[in-house]
C-alpha cells in the first residue's frame, strides 16, 4: 500500500475482504458486462438481429476486464460507461456493434449498484445470523445467573446476565428481520432508458409493448431478481439507497447499545471483552485493560448512522427524472456504510465469542444493594408474623436512610439486614433475614423468558440459515 496518499481505514483497516470486493471495481465491471450479456440475450430471444455468435463472444470476455484499455478511452472520451463499451468492443469484435443496444448509461450503472447492495445485505445477513447463534449461546449459559439491574444506571431489581444479552438478541433480532425485509424488497432497474420511458425500445421492437414488458423480467430473471421497478425516471428511485442505508444504520444502533452496556459492564469489572495475552491498554499506565474493541464498535456505529442522512437528503434533492448530484455522494455514502457496519459486525461476534464474566464481582454487587430490594418480602414476612404494615414500612424506610449513610458517607458495608434483625417490630432473626436473601428469589422469569424467547424465536431463524453458520473472524487490532 502506498505511504503517500490517504485510504480510507475502513478499506486497510476495518473491513473484511469479501465486503470489500463487493464494492471494488472489479465487481462492478464484471458486473456491467454480465448485464450487456443479459440485454444481448433477452434482445435477442425478443427477436432482435443479434447472432448466438455473438452473444458466446462477449461470454468469453466477461471476466477478462482489460482495465488498461478502457481507462485510455475514458481519458479520450470523458464517459466511465462508454470507456467500456469500447473496451468490450475491442475484445468483441463481432459483437460490437450490439454491446449496449438501446441502453442508457444506468441500464449498467444502476442496476449495478442495485446488485451490490443486495450482495451486501446478503453478507450483513449471513453475518448477522452467526451473531445471533454466538450471542444466543452465551444468553443461554448465563440465563440462571443473577445480577444487578439497572435503571437509569441506578441500582434497580435483579435480573440474570443471560437476560440481558436477550435484549441485545432482541434488537439483533429487529435488524435481522429488516434485513430480510429489505432483501425481499429488491428490484432491479431494468432498461427504461434515458428518461425512463422506453423510447428507444419502442424504436427496436417497432412498437411491440409486450417484447418490451417483456425484456425487463428476462433481465432481471438472468440476473437473479424476481422483478423490475414498474416506473422510473432515468434512474431507480434513490429513496431504495435510503432504505437500505436505514437498516443498516438499525444494526448500527444495535450494536453501539450492545458495545455501550459491556464498556460500562467492563468499568464494573462485571463483564469484559476478550484481551490478548499480549495486548497492550495504554501506552502510559500497564495495568489497563481498555474495552477498545466495543470502543470501536461505537465508533463505527456512530459512523454508519450518522451516514444514513446522506441518501435522504439526495432523494429528497432530485430533480424531476435526474440530477447527478447523487452521484459522487452515493459512490462514498453507500459504499462506505456497508464497509463500516461489516467491520461492526465482525467486531460484535469476536467481542461476543470471547465474552468473559465475573461471577463473583457480580455477586458481590448485587449482594451489596440486595437487602433494600428485599425490604418488600422482609415486610411481608414480618407482617404474618402480626407485624403492623404501616409502621413497619416506615421503620424499614428509616433503617434504609441510615444504612445508605454507612455506605455513602463511611465506606462501609450495607448493614441494613443487622438494623432490622435488632428491631423487635420485625420479628425476625439474622438468619431468617438471610434465607429471605437468595437472589434467584428476585429475578422473577428472567431464566425461563431467556430460555423461551431463544428456542422460540432465535432458534428457527438458525435452523433455517444453519447453512451460514460457522464463519471464522480475524480482526486488525
Amino acid at each position: 500500500m502506498a505511504k503517500d496518499i490517504y485510504e480510507s481505514p475502513l478499506n486497510s483497516r476495518y473491513s473484511s475482504a469479501e465486503m470489500k470486493y463487493i464494492f471494488s471495481p472489479d465487481f462492478k465491471f464484471r458486473t456491467w458486462r454480465k448485464l450487456w450479456i443479459a440485454l444481448a440475450e433477452s434482445e435477442q430471444e425478443l427477436g432482435l438481429n443479434i447472432t448466438d455468435e455473438q452473444i458466446e463472444e462477449l461470454k468469453e470476455y466477461k471476466d477478462d476486464v482489460n482495465y488498461e484499455v478502457a481507462a485510455k478511452h475514458e481519458k479520450l472520451v470523458r464517459h466511465d460507461v462508454m470507456a467500456h463499451v469500447h473496451a468490450y468492443g475491442e475484445q468483441c469484435p463481432k459483437a460490437k456493434p450490439i454491446i449496449h443496444l438501446g441502453a442508457t448509461s444506468c441500464y449498467v450503472g444502476d442496476n449495478t449498484d442495485i446488485i451490490t447492495m443486495t450482495q451486501g445485505l446478503t453478507l450483513v445477513q449471513k453475518k448477522l445470523v452467526n451473531l445471533l447463534d454466538r450471542l444466543s449461546e452465551f444468553a443461554i449459559e448465563y440465563k440462571d445467573l443473577p445480577c444487578l439491574g439497572f435503571t437509569h444506571f441506578q441500582p434497580a431489581q435483579p435480573t440474570t446476565v443471560g437476560k440481558r444479552a436477550s435484549l441485545w438478541l432482541q434488537d439483533l433480532l429487529l435488524d435481522f428481520s429488516a434485513v430480510e425485509y429489505q432483501l425481499s424488497c429488491m428490484k432491479l432497474l431494468g432498461s427504461k432508458g434515458t428518461t425512463g420511458t422506453q423510447a428507444s425500445f419502442v424504436e427496436l421492437f417497432d412498437g411491440d409493448e409486450e417484447k418490451i414488458k417483456q425484456l425487463d423480467k428476462k433481465i432481471a430473471n438472468k440476473m437473479g431478481f424476481t422483478d423490475c421497478f414498474a416506473v422510473s425516471g432515468q434512474t431507480y428511485p434513490r429513496k431504495l439507497d435510503y432504505q437500505v442505508l436505514a437498516t443498516l444504520s438499525g444494526i448500527a444502533q444495535s450494536a453501539s447499545k450492545f458495545s455501550n452496556d459491556l464498556r460500562l459492564l467492563q468499568h464494573l469489572k462485571e463483564v469484559e471483552e476478550p484481551f490478548e495475552k499480549n495486548q497492550i491498554g495504554s501506552s502510559a499506565m500497564a495495568y489497563k485493560r481498555n474495552p477498545m474493541r466495543s470502543e470501536r464498535i461505537t465508533s463505527l456505529s456512530r459512523y454508519v448512522i450518522a451516514n444514513a442522512q446522506n441518501p435522504a437528503m439526495t432523494a429528497s434533492t432530485q430533480w424531476f427524472e435526474r440530477t447527478l448530484d447523487d452521484s459522487a455522494n452515493k459512490r462514498i455514502s453507500v459504499a462506505e456504510s456497508f464497509l463500516a457496519i461489516d467491520a461492526v459486525l465482525e467486531l460484535y461476534i469476536n467481542v461476543v465469542t470471547g465474552l468473559v464474566v465475573y461471577p463473583k464481582i457480580i455477586e458481590k454487587r448485587l449482594m451489596s444493594e440486595l437487602p433494600f430490594m428485599a425490604t418488600e418480602n422482609i415486610m411481608m414476612t414480618a407482617v404474618k408474623k402480626g407485624g403492623d404494615r404501616q409502621e413497619l414500612h416506615e421503620k424499614i424506610r428509616v433503617h434504609s436512610m441510615e444504612a445508605g449513610k454507612v455506605v455513602k458517607e463511611q465506606g462501609g458495608e450495607n448493614d441494613l439486614l443487622e438494623r432490622i434483625a435488632a428491631d423487635e417490630s420485625f420479628g425476625m432473626t439474622l438468619d431468617e433475614l438471610k434465607a429471605v436473601m437468595k437472589p434467584s428469589n428476585f429475578v422473577g422469569r428472567a431464566p425461563m423468558q431467556t430460555k423461551e424467547f431463544v428456542e422460540e424465536q432465535i432458534k428457527p431463524i438458525l435452523e433455517k440459515y444453519d447453512h451460514l453458520l460457522g464463519i471464522d473472524i480475524e480482526i486488525n487490532v
